[in-house]
């Protein structure tokens, strides 16, 4: 993957050869001491299954899926492809749109944290909505 891609905000987490590759934004900041580690949002490109069941996503499969979260468990948005190649760009341009402020990323919650959202909208440049 090239890094040079991504925004200064995000970098890569883990990256398989040939495989999954997980980002990360603002590590620097989602540390435990200044705000939560569990809550540090990623961008999961993957093919592995999408069931949720145990061992599931180790099932590899012919579709790409781009995963953007904002907590472990809150997706804000899921997108498939048909190579690798072409689901690593949707992660930069996700990636990009998400440091600049532009995912919608309160309508995933039933429960809004609004201090958490808050924050997060201050290291985004997001207005409020």
């Amino acid at each position: 993957m090239d890094t040079d891609a991504l925004p200064d905000a995000w970098g890569v987490w883990n990256a398989e050869p040939e495989g999954r590759i997980i980002l990360a934004y603002r590590p620097d900041v989602f540390n435990s001491a200044d705000f939560d580690a569990a809550c540090l949002p990623t961008i999961y490109v993957t093919n592995g299954s999408p069931r949720r069941r145990p061992g599931a996503g180790s099932v590899e499969t012919d579709t790409w899926r781009v995963i953007l979260f904002v907590e472990p468990d809150v997706e804000v948005s899921q997108s498939t492809f048909d190579s690798r190649d072409a689901a690593i760009d949707e992660a930069v341009v996700q990636a990009t749109k998400f440091a600049e402020g532009e995912i919608a990323y309160r309508s995933a919650y039933q429960v809004p944290r609004e201090e958490y959202l808050d924050m997060l909208d201050e290291l985004t440049g997001r207005e409020t909505v």
